[in-house]
C-alpha cells in the first residue's frame, strides 16, 4: 500500500508521521475525500482487529504540513489526551512570512477568540485578538531573512504555541504585522479566502497569495508518556 504520508517513528502505543499539505486529517462529511484518519486505520488494520483504535492526538489543518501523533490503543490515546491537556506536548513550527521582523526574538501573549463570537464575519472559523479572547502565548525567532526576486522581503520563522488555540500561531504572526505567506484567511485580505470557496486556486490568487497553501509547517513534537521521552522532528518541505 503506497501511503500519502511518511512515517516518523513508531512504538508498540504511538505513531508519528509527517503529514504533506492538502491532506484532511479527519472526515469532515461521509462521502468526502480520504483522508489521513483513513490511511492509517488501512495501516494498523491488523491491530484494530486485535482490540487497538486510531486516535489522532494532535491535527492540522489541511493546508499545515507536518507532524501527526496518533495512539493506536485506548490506553495510550488517554495518557497522550492528558498530556496535551496539561500542556505538556510540546510542539514546535515553521513558517515563511512576509517582511522582516524588527527583533530576531519576540513573543504575543494576547487572548484569541472567533470573531464570530463578538462581531459580524464573514468567514465562521476566523479568529482574531480580542480581550474577551482565551489567554494565548507564542513565542517567535526569526531563523532567516531573504529578498525574495520577486516578493521582497520574506522570512523563516521558528514558532512555539505554548498554549493551543485554534489559528493560534496564524492570527499572533499577523497581529505582529508578518503574516504567514499563502494565508488565504490571515494574509493580504480576507477575500482571498471568500474568491477561493466559489472559485478554487486561480492565477488571480496566486498574485496575491504566492502559494496555493499558507506556508506553516508543524516540525517537531515531543512528549513524555510513562517515563520515556520521545521527540520526532520534521524538516521543512520542499514546496516551502
Amino acid at each position: 500500500m503506497e501511503l500519502p504520508f511518511r512515517i516518523l517513528g513508531e512504538t508498540p502505543d504511538l505513531i508519528a508521521v509527517e503529514k504533506p499539505a492538502f491532506l484532511l486529517v479527519h472526515p469532515s462529511k461521509p462521502g468526502g475525500p480520504v483522508t489521513l484518519w483513513d490511511r492509517l486505520r488501512e495501516l494498523l488494520a491488523y491491530e484494530i482487529a486485535g482490540g487497538g483504535q486510531v486516535s489522532l492526538v494532535n491535527r492540522l489543518d489541511r493546508e499545515t504540513s507536518g507532524i501527526v501523533l496518533v495512539a493506536k490503543n485506548a490506553a495510550a490515546a488517554r495518557s497522550s489526551t492528558m498530556a496535551m491537556a496539561r500542556g505538556e506536548i510540546a510542539k514546535e513550527y515553521l513558517a515563511v512570512v512576509t517582511g522582516w521582523p524588527q527583533s530576531d526574538q519576540w513573543s504575543v501573549a494576547k487572548p484569541i477568540l472567533r470573531l464570530g463570537e463578538v462581531e459580524h464575519s464573514r468567514i465562521w472559523l476566523k479568529r482574531g485578538v480580542h480581550p474577551s479572547g482565551a489567554p494565548s502565548h507564542t513565542d517567535f525567532t526569526v531563523l532567516k531573512r531573504v529578498t525574495h526576486p520577486v516578493h521582497g522581503p520574506i522570512a523563516l520563522i521558528h514558532c512555539i504555541p505554548r498554549t493551543g488555540r485554534t489559528h493560534q500561531i496564524r492570527v499572533h504572526l499577523a497581529h505582529s504585522g508578518y503574516p504567514v505567506i499563502g494565508d488565504k484567511i490571515y494574509g493580504p485580505s480576507e477575500e482571498c479566502y471568500l474568491e477561493f470557496i466559489e472559485t478554487g486556486w486561480s492565477s488571480d490568487l496566486e498574485q496575491r497569495l504566492w502559494l496555493p497553501r499558507h506556508a506553516l509547517h508543524s516540525c517537531s513534537l515531543a512528549v513524555t508518556l510513562a517515563g520515556v521521552r520521545h521527540h520526532w522532528q520534521s524538516p521543512l518541505p520542499h514546496d516551502l
